[in-house]
């Protein structure tokens, strides 16, 4: 699993660039300023960056020149409207990696993803902490501690659970869950993701009845509470 960061301020193409590279096993991150991308450069070191050029309070250049002379040495794939060659070639001698015009397929920007991420060593598998480090995850040996003791989860609720984490903090639908968990979105089946959700409370909430780390988003889903 990676970890993209994602920077573009249309907030749309954001969140569905998001959860393409989630349902690939991406952890994505999503930044709408060259401010809160920078930071989250310093703070959640992503394997990859997309980067739109055109953003509301400084230009994309400007972001991937600060990064690199702060060190981050990750690929950089540009998303541009801005087709032509002389911003290509000062992309790239800015220290871009690859360049992609918009529109674009998905399906060629996920295979550009993909090869650019096939150069970067793989990284040791990081806990995550959850609940100011009460919960502590480890997705690929999907092992949980809760304050310190391992708590078995069935698989499809460590899949929920996980499913949450690479949305930290935005509201997720009933449908998405679904989706992403058990491969399939009916209407009808929505009760299946309470049944879980309920059953994921009992055994990592502090208060089962009055949860406060993943909460319900009336009408629409759930929530893991915490910076996206």
């Amino acid at each position: 699993m990676a970890r993209v960061l994602v920077v573009e301020d249309q907030r749309d193409l954001a969140l569905a660039l998001a959860e393409h590279l989630e349902a690939r096993g991406h952890e994505s991150l999503v930044a709408g300023t060259a401010r809160a991308a920078e930071a989250a450069v310093r703070g959640a070191h992503p394997d990859l960056i997309l980067l739109d050029l055109m953003l509301p309070d400084r230009p994309g250049d400007h972001v991937l020149r600060t990064v690199r002379r702060q060190g981050y040495d990750g690929p950089v794939l540009i998303l541009s409207a801005l087709g032509h060659e002389t911003s290509k070639l000062r992309s790239f001698r800015l220290g871009a990696d690859d360049y992609v015009t918009k529109p674009f397929s998905i399906l060629v920007l996920l295979a550009r993803i993909e090869s650019l991420l096939r150069r970067v060593p793989p990284r040791p598998e990081n806990v995550i902490r959850l609940d100011g480090g009460r919960i502590e995850l480890w997705p690929g040996a999907r092992r949980i501690m809760v304050e310190g003791a391992e708590v078995h989860l069935r698989p499809r609720e460590f899949d929920l659970l996980l499913a949450l984490t690479r949305r930290r903090g935005r509201a997720v639908s009933r449908e998405v869950l679904l989706t992403d968990v058990w491969r399939y979105a009916r209407a009808s089946l929505t009760r299946t993701v309470d049944v879980h959700i309920g059953g994921l409370r009992r055994k990592i909430e502090v208060e089962p009845a009055n949860p406060r780390l993943i909460t319900t988003v009336r009408g629409v889903g759930y929530r893991l509470s915490g910076p996206p």
